[in-house]
């Protein structure tokens, strides 16, 4: 699978928001499962270091990170600057304590992988999170610039994705309770079709899909994130951004046009100008009008996440708004 570039400075993937979300309950759904029976729902340090191969990649890396940050370590045998780097990445994976999984990946063995990730020359770090690539750093870098790169990830990771990492416990068996899939919930299987619809481009599909789950659960928060999602990218699926961009500048008053302005904004990863540009058409309307675009920036702040701290603001920005 072909990963996905990431800032970290962050403009919003919806991949990503969406892969973060369905790995929080995934996650709780694990360790009330192993508090049933009685376990801890805990991994051992020896599952925080992990040798990764092409097979497992999927399995073992982009399904991992979405419950906590993997770090890749690729390497070689022939690498003198990776055995220096290689024992520091393992021994920080183990002192982060659960913050952050690290996957070993030997460069000659995988070459699929070396190209995916375009990798000139090693030792390269890389880091995925809820499914995205981010380049870290080449070469063997200092401890000191390590651990400052490591902090800013894991901040990253609990800050924009709720990903706060495994829990550690040093009696835990290696491969135990903690390390394994989570079981499957009553609606995995929609919920599965309709991610799939999604990586084929069949967005009808996708919504439909979770309506489904909803039909069931009005409240199911993976379907409702996931519904505002595929929705967002059916609106905007075959506009002409220019066009559009050019009709909201010379109707600043038109809800219509903003609407559909703000709608870009966000899929191309501008928050903070999707709801400010609604906001101040918010503050221009009255009546029916106002309420469609209200409605519109409610939709919107479920696609980021209650969470997110650019919702906060944008709530009470709303709200001096209203009243």
């Amino acid at each position: 699978m072909q990963p996905r570039n990431m800032s970290m400075s962050g403009v919003v993937d919806l991949a990503a928001v969406k892969a973060a979300q369905e790995a929080k309950a995934k996650a709780e759904q694990a360790r009330a499962e192993a508090a049933r029976r009685g376990g801890t729902g805990a991994v051992s340090p020896a599952d925080l270091v992990l040798d990764v191969d092409e097979a497992g990649f999927e399995r073992d890396v982009l399904q991992r990170s979405a419950e906590v940050p993997v770090v890749i370590d690729f390497w070689a045998e022939w690498c003198q600057p990776c055995k220096q780097l290689s024992p520091v990445l393992e021994r920080l994976a183990v002192e982060y304590n659960g913050r952050f999984l690290l996957a070993k990946i030997d460069a000659d063995a995988n070459p699929m992988l070396m190209q995916q990730f375009g990798i000139q020359g090693i030792p390269a770090v890389f880091a995925v999170v809820a499914g995205q690539a981010l380049p870290l750093f080449q070469g063997a870098a200092p401890e000191s610039q390590i651990r400052q790169t490591l902090d800013q990830l894991v901040q990253v990771a609990e800050q924009r994705f709720g990903l706060t990492g495994l829990t550690v416990d040093p009696e835990a068996e290696p491969g135990g309770a903690g390390a394994q899939a989570a079981p499957a919930g009553p609606y995995d299987a929609l919920l599965n079709a309709a991610a799939q619809a999604l990586d084929a481009g069949d967005l009808g599909g996708a919504v439909q899909a979770y309506k489904n789950v909803l039909a069931e659960d009005p409240g199911h928060p993976e379907a409702k994130l996931g519904l505002a999602q595929a929705e967002l990218l059916q609106r905007v699926q075959g506009v002409d951004p220019q066009q559009v961009r050019k009709e909201a500048a010379e109707k600043p008053a038109d809800v219509r046009a903003q609407i559909a302005a703000a709608d870009l904004d966000l899929v191309g990863g501008h928050v903070e100008d999707a709801f400010g540009r609604l906001i101040e058409t918010v503050q221009r309307t009255a009546g029916d009008d106002r309420d469609t675009v209200r409605l519109r920036l409610l939709e919107l702040f479920e696609v980021v996440g209650a969470d997110d701290p650019r919702v906060t603001a944008a709530r009470r920005a709303l709200a001096r708004a209203l009243f």
